[in-house]
């Protein structure tokens, strides 16, 4: 009976087989939280917009139309960037901010479970602004070295 081992420093891999290991979970990261953001909350902000532009939040002081406005083209235009690969590093700054608002002055005074949501979507736009689109992205096609 032969045991099966798990073997995380498998040495039998050459680097370019990791690099595409690598390369097919950036693709995965990012058709994921793009998909979650876009259909999740910035489609229904961008079809209802002049529904929600009334009671929108206005936490930076801008107003309403104006905060939808930017929550919508970070949500919704900054995630099908995301989910192309296209500019993902500059897609992400729009996204990390959004969140950043929402953790901090939206939920500011919530409990760590309303909180913990936009803290979720935070973590893998840090992650696409430190790795980038990857090698499957229209950014590698565009600028690839």
């Amino acid at each position: 009976m032969t045991k099966f081992k798990i073997n995380w420093r498998d040495e039998s891999i050459d680097i370019a087989k990791q690099q595409k290991l690598v390369d097919t979970g950036l693709l995965l990261l990012r058709i994921g939280i793009a998909s979650l953001m876009l259909f999740g909350h910035g489609f229904d902000k961008l079809v209802g917009f002049s529904e929600k532009a009334v009671h929108f939040p206005d936490p930076l002081g801008v107003g309403s139309v104006a905060s939808l406005g930017l929550t919508v083209f970070a949500e919704f235009f900054c995630s099908v960037a995301i989910l192309f690969g296209f500019f993902t590093r500059y897609a992400t700054v729009p996204l990390i901010i959004t969140m950043l608002v929402a953790i901090f002055i939206i939920h500011g005074d919530d409990p760590w479970s309303k909180k913990e949501f936009a803290t979720l979507y935070l973590l893998p736009y840090l992650t696409l602004l430190f790795s980038g689109s990857g090698r499957y992205s229209v950014d590698f096609k565009l600028f690839k070295k």
